[in-house]
């Protein structure tokens, strides 16, 4: 059975938990493999909405498995936040696994996020201050905290010593902030391993053997292609690596279990924080596309930049990830438009040029170069087939299959679990 990776296309907030929601019934695990509660799903079932940070969007899919891999960096206090949430709404989160090498945010990550951002000034990343940058850097150092830690408390003080040990000068010297006690840190750590411990397991082990029984496992992407650490558009992009090699890293496996990877693609753009931003719109359009669209972060609450979709990046997403599908969420949108335009390449220093630039000189520099498509104005929410929507609509998603490199096998049409119109299965 397959191992299928989902990641996001663009610069995230695609429409991840939807699709993942929507697969979820039919696999046997969902599994988060890189980033922390910095990343965002909105899913809704029924007349229900959940907004999911940490957890897999498959833990709202009775009879599946979600498991957070040992890449994704674990806030205790929001993850058992977020579970009890869950619990208090009727959601059955007992079957969640943790992987004991997934590495602990402490207090002094976030601490330490919070004021280098604002140190920063106008040279700010856009950092979300959850600590998520500095608990990867403290991975990278080798003075991370990690799951496992938690039940070894000897351990535990030694790691978080040897870590305050450069910290505190900073934050004393540098930033003329108190020094953190390293006691008050153990001691609030190690009062989250009772809570933690039911979930905690060797996910590796774990998922290999789930795939070895012909289980079905989905790996699931916290952010974007263009926010990955080394193939985003650096350095605002996210301390970790969202692409499809992501997965392989961040859960174990190894490449030769990945039978698809599904890209999703809003049918338009947007980004959340600092950074270039091709077809960013800062007039009427724009602003309609981020009220019909309720483009709000899940996590932050920021508003979204919004502009026009951008088959440049789309094609780079496909080359990257080696997508084999989309997924193209919210076409509904763009419902009213008379003419929707299309990036479908960029001007940079007057000359066309059709790929993403891989300098960030020249990326910062590009202006798109629009196609108009015709648009549509009839209500497709209640579409079930492709044959059910608009011909404009029609010919809009197939022009944007044609530039993105990759067949469009399900297309989102509303919010809802079932506003969805499968082209191809995905299994």
């Amino acid at each position: 059975m397959p191992a299928l990776v989902l990641l996001g296309a663009q610069w995230g907030d695609e429409g991840k938990g939807k699709a993942t929601d929507l697969l979820g019934g039919s696999v046997d695990y969902v599994v988060r493999y890189q980033g922390g509660n910095n990343a965002g799903h909105t899913v809704v079932v029924g007349d229900q909405k959940y907004a999911l940070h940490l957890l897999p969007s498959g833990i709202l899919s009775p009879g599946c498995t979600p498991v957070i891999g040992n890449g994704v960096v674990v806030d205790p206090s929001v993850l058992l936040s977020e579970l009890s949430g869950l619990n208090d709404r009727g959601v059955d989160t007992s079957k969640l696994l943790i992987s004991g090498n997934a590495h602990i945010i402490t207090p002094y990550n976030v601490t330490v996020d919070k004021v280098t951002e604002r140190f920063l000034g106008k040279r700010k990343i856009g950092t979300t201050g959850r600590g998520i940058g500095p608990t990867y850097a403290d991975k990278i150092n080798r003075v991370g905290i990690r799951v496992q830690d938690l039940y070894d408390e000897s351990i535990l003080e030694q790691k978080v010593e040897a870590a305050l040990d450069v910290k505190n000068q900073l934050l004393t010297k540098l930033y003329n902030r108190r020094a953190i006690a390293v006691d008050q840190v153990v001691e609030e750590l190690l009062g989250y391993a009772e809570k933690l411990a039911p979930y905690v397991a060797d996910t590796v082990l774990v998922l290999n053997q789930a795939l070895e029984d012909d289980k079905v496992v989905l790996f699931e992407g916290g952010q974007g292609t263009l926010l990955d650490i080394d193939h985003g558009t650096y350095p605002f992009v996210t301390s970790s690596n969202p692409t499809a090699g992501g997965a392989c890293t961040g859960a174990g496996v190894g490449p030769t279990k990945i039978s698809r990877v599904i890209g999703i693609l809003k049918a338009y753009t947007t980004r959340v924080g600092a950074g270039p931003f091709p077809t960013e719109l800062f007039d009427e359009d724009g602003e309609a596309l981020r009220r019909i669209g309720g483009e709000r972060g899940v996590t932050t609450g920021r508003d979204r930049r919004c502009g026009w979709f951008d088959a440049v990046i789309a094609r780079y997403a496909t080359r990257v990830n080696g997508l084999t599908d989309f997924f193209l969420t919210k076409l509904d949108v763009l419902t009213g438009w008379e003419q929707i335009p299309v990036c479908v390449a960029y001007e940079i220093d007057g000359k066309r040029v059709e790929e993403l630039p891989y300098s960030q000189t020249d990326f910062h520099h590009a202006k798109p170069v629009y196609e108009m498509l015709p648009g549509w104005s009839e209500d497709i929410s209640k579409a079930k087939s492709f044959s059910d929507l608009p011909k404009n609509a029609q010919s809009y998603v197939k022009a944007l299959e044609e530039m993105s490199g990759a067949p469009i096998s399900a297309i989102g049409v509303g919010p809802g679990r079932d506003e969805t119109i499968e082209i191809n299965s995905f299994l």
